[in-house]
């Protein structure tokens, strides 16, 4: 088995300047407030008059954001100089980099609209600086599954309800019960319980059961359902909140992918590479250590190779 190319010390240099300087907390505070500033740059440029006679400054303030965004950039990927996967393993690095480069895309610094998504995604990255953040976003990408099983059991419920709605109103309440769709409708705007006293008064006059209908689908829609989306939200918070503090407690070394973790996980290709490449780094310091300890005579290791090397 044989190691990978070892990185150049030149790259090895510039990878430790620049994770000197993207793990300085200055570094972060300026990033965080010029995400803010160009925040409030989209916010001003909504007041047309506004926007229309400072136009200049604005798209001056706009560019000093987008070239400091920019060195961001170009400072993370010279923090994985030496281990130029290590950068691309992060999601939030992957975010970030789409998210800046594309204003330099042709066609999209032309569609105006387009530019503007963009220039607004830049704000999801306070939660690169915002721990809180972050941990809500997490929970919201791992509840996305059961989320997704309770929007089928949630329209179930409702398609159900529907059907019978549009069996015994259909004729006394077309506006409402004329057809699957209206019903639904109806049905959905009555799950937050607004104008169900209405529903329900209507309802009494037409027939003393209708009573039941409306009791038992606020009982199951408004009750229970919810109560389970709330319960399958605060059930991926938690997991979200076990992942960070995880993340905290082994916090991942500068230019590696987070211990345990990446794109090898679970012992592929991509864990044995990284194993490889920390032995060979290990092994260079301890070459180079051992080069530099004093022999018998006092000279280093180094002189005393030269010297019996030489004529």
């Amino acid at each position: 088995m044989t190691d990978p190319k070892p990185a150049g010390r030149g790259r090895m240099k510039l990878a430790a300047r620049c994770r000197v300087a993207t793990e300085a907390p200055a570094f972060g505070l300026v990033v965080f407030c010029a995400i803010l500033f160009n925040a409030a740059l989209m916010g001003v440029e909504t007041y047309s008059g506004l926007a229309a006679e400072h136009r200049q400054v604005l798209q001056a303030a706009e560019n000093c954001c987008l070239a400091l965004f920019s060195v961001e950039m170009l400072l993370r990927l010279g923090a994985c100089a030496d281990r130029p996967k290590a950068f691309f393993r992060d999601p939030w690095n992957l975010f970030d980099l789409v998210v800046v480069a594309s204003a330099f895309v042709p066609l999209v610094r032309e569609n105006t609209t387009l530019l503007r998504l963009l220039r607004l995604a830049r704000v999801l990255r306070t939660a690169r600086f915002l721990p809180h953040l972050r941990i809500l976003l997490i929970a919201v990408g791992r509840s996305l599954p059961g989320t997704a099983s309770f929007l089928f059991v949630g329209a179930l419920v409702l398609y159900v309800y529907a059907m019978v709605g549009w069996l015994c109103f259909a004729d006394s309440d077309p506006q409402h019960y004329g057809s699957v769709g209206r019903a639904m409708l109806t049905l959905f705007l009555l799950t937050t319980l607004d104008g169900l006293t209405d529903a329900v008064r209507a309802g009494l006059q037409i027939s003393r059961f209708s009573i039941i209908y409306y009791a038992s689908y606020a009982l199951l829609a408004s009750f229970v359902l919810v109560n389970v989306l709330i319960g399958v939200v605060l059930n991926s918070l938690d997991e979200a909140r076990e992942i960070e503090d995880e993340a905290n407690r082994n916090p991942k070394q500068p230019g590696l992918p987070p211990a345990g973790g990446g794109a090898g996980t679970g012992g592929g290709p991509g864990t044995g590479s990284d194993v490889r490449e920390r032995i060979a780094t290990a092994r260079r310091a301890l070459d180079e250590i051992e080069a530099s300890l004093p022999t018998a005579d006092g000279r280093p290791e180094r002189q005393l190779e030269a010297s019996r090397s030489g004529p």
